[in-house]
């Protein structure tokens, strides 16, 4: 999800001249101006792998005034012509408040939970889904071997939804 969002901005971005810089650790590296130029080689050989190249954190900057001006300040003295952000509630909440302040964002939904308002499929829930359904799939012949049953956990933070279509794929009897 998250690098082939990225890979897709910089593939868009580059032959239309623009210069591509990566914040790194999501809205911390915008508060301390952690950035690094995303050019082909940076990109090439990323859609495999999991997570993002640019790193994550949980930082809200709009938790305290100061944080707040602090971004804007650092989109300011970055260069910035616009942000794209790539999350989930508190990512996207914080761009959208940056937005409001007269800044050009465009928020990007990405989350395994697929419980953004507005959104009917996020960036990263099927492939949360599959890989939890894969996982039931093996599961069941340990099981039945064993004669035993097995509760399989995944995430979703506030939200069902990976249970709910991991569990129907699998053939759960349950899902909780």
């Amino acid at each position: 999800g998250l690098n082939a969002v990225i890979r897709a901005v910089v593939r868009r971005s580059l032959p239309r001249g623009y210069r591509v810089l990566g914040i790194r650790h999501g809205w911390r590296g915008l508060l301390n101006r952690e950035t690094v130029e995303l050019d082909d080689k940076a990109i090439s050989g990323i859609l495999h792998r999991g997570g993002t190249i640019l790193y994550t954190s949980r930082t809200n900057p709009y938790k305290k005034a100061e944080d707040a001006r602090r971004v804007e300040e650092n989109f300011k003295a970055l260069g910035l012509d616009a942000l794209v952000a790539i999350g989930g509630e508190d990512t996207l909440g914080g761009a959208a408040k940056l937005s409001s302040a007269g800044f050009p964002v465009v928020g990007v939904p990405k989350t395994i939970d697929n419980d953004l308002s507005g959104t009917d499929m996020t960036f990263g829930f099927d492939t949360a889904v599959s890989i939890a359904t894969e996982s039931i799939d093996r599961l069941h012949s340990t099981a039945e071997s064993h004669d035993r049953v097995i509760v399989c956990e995944v995430m979703g933070r506030h939200a069902g939804w990976i249970a709910l279509h991991a569990g129907m794929a699998g053939g759960a009897d349950f899902v909780l």
